[in-house]
């Protein structure tokens, strides 16, 4: 179910032994990322449950889900981005099916965040599935 750009992020995974090789991986993808405009960094696009600031600007054209997102925290940024590769491009009728919490699984990220970022991740989460169950 995961997309194409998931797979490839799991694979680098599985190329990189050490965590702290993926952990720097992950803050790249968010280095890699075009920065959120900051007129999208308004209080309806900030997620709330995230101990940074994060905001998330989802669009859905033609029923596709894509989202660009910021945090002030480099590894959340790189959260972001590992979400992208997760949900952007996915008709939103699939986004509720996506088990973030395995699919994020495969990466090790589960035991490697604090529970604070395995939070702000899970309210990322949660506000992609909003938006994309009242555009469905």
């Amino acid at each position: 179910m995961a997309q194409e750009a998931f797979e490839e992020v799991v694979e680098t995974f599985e190329f990189l032994d050490d965590w702290e090789d993926r952990y720097r991986h992950v803050i790249d993808m968010g280095k890699a990322m075009d920065p959120l405009d900051d007129a999208l960094k308004v209080p309806a696009t900030k997620v709330d449950g995230c101990a940074s600031q994060v905001w998330l600007h989802p669009k859905i054209e033609q029923g596709i889900l894509t989202f660009d997102g910021e945090s002030d925290a480099m590894i959340v940024r790189g959260l972001i981005a590992v979400l992208k590769a997760l949900y952007s491009g996915l008709p939103v009728a699939e986004i509720g099916k996506v088990d973030a919490v395995a699919e994020l699984g495969r990466l090790g990220l589960n035991e490697h965040l604090s529970a604070q970022r395995s939070n702000g991740v899970r309210a990322m989460v949660e506000r992609l599935r909003q938006v994309a169950a009242a555009a469905a």
